[in-house]
């Protein structure tokens, strides 16, 4: 899976990919995707982000085992794909600290410490073997 974090108008993301049993294939995966100017940073099993992407937008979709932070005019959403309603959402509140993936309870217990969201990656790297490799950021300019 992977570790998403989000603090203080600052989304950070890992860049571990891994096989269903396990095995890293990637360190430096670019989890972070773009479509019709909207910006995605995805979890779960990669094969289906183009998939979760495509029913974002209102495609059907079946069986998409994915979840994201979406960036989508100054606002953070999470959303994930449910089979019988399709996408779910909710907002991110701007003022407080979110993360999701196999490593979110190790970066919300970071963040609670005051660790930055790059800084929760970091550590949720250091207990969940599914998170790892390069870290990236991708900075929210709030709306006004």
């Amino acid at each position: 899976m992977t570790t998403i974090a989000y603090k203080d108008g600052i989304i950070a993301y890992d860049g571990r990919a891994t096989t269903s049993s396990g095995t890293i294939v990637y360190d430096d995966f670019e989890k972070c995707l773009e479509r019709d100017g909207v910006k995605f940073v995805v979890c779960g099993s990669l094969s289906g982000a183009h998939k979760l992407l495509d029913a974002y937008f209102g495609e059907p979709q079946t069986s998409v085992q994915m979840s994201a932070l979406v960036v989508v005019e100054g606002e953070v959403w999470y959303i994930s794909h449910d089979d019988e309603d399709g996408i779910e959402k909710s907002q991110v509140l701007p003022d407080r600290p979110y993360a999701i993936g196999s490593g979110s309870d190790h970066a919300y217990t970071a963040m609670d410490m005051g660790a930055s969201a790059y800084q929760a990656v970091e550590m949720a790297m250091k207990r969940d073997s599914c998170t790892g490799g390069k870290i990236r950021t991708l900075t929210v300019k709030v709306e006004q």
